[in-house]
C-alpha cells in the first residue's frame, strides 16, 4: 500500500536547500527550488552514496557534494556524461504550504 504522508511545511525547507526525512527504506531528501517547487529523491548519490541533501541545488538539479555528479530532481537521473539514477518520490504542496510525500507503506 502507498500513502500520502504530511512531512513538513514549505518554510521548513531552506530555499535552494534540502530537508532529510528518515523512513524505513532509508533517508529521503526534500529539495526546494528557487521557485518554491519541492521535489524528493533518495538521499544517496548513485555513484558512491554521497548525501545529496548536502549538495548544491540549481534549477531542478542537485550536484552531489562528493564527486560533482549532477542529478535531475524531477526523475533522479544523473545528467550526461555521467550515468546512474536514484529513486524519486511524488511530492505535493497543499493548503497552508503543507508538504505531502507519497511513500510505500
Amino acid at each position: 500500500m502507498i500513502q500520502w504522508i504530511e512531512i513538513c511545511h514549505l518554510q521548513d525547507i531552506p530555499s535552494l536547500g534540502a530537508l532529510v526525512v528518515t523512513t524505513d527504506w532509508g533517508n529521503i531528501a526534500l529539495f526546494r527550488t528557487a521557485s518554491d517547487e519541492v521535489l524528493a529523491l533518495d538521499d544517496r548519490c548513485p555513484n558512491r552514496g554521497g548525501p545529496l541533501s548536502q549538495g548544491i541545488v540549481h534549477g531542478k538539479v542537485v550536484t552531489c557534494p562528493l564527486h560533482n555528479r549532477k542529478i535531475n530532481l524531477t526523475d533522479g537521473q544523473v545528467l550526461a556524461p555521467d550515468k546512474g539514477c536514484t529513486h524519486s518520490y511524488p511530492v505535493k504542496v497543499i493548503e497552508m504550504d503543507k508538504i505531502l510525500l507519497w511513500i510505500p507503506n
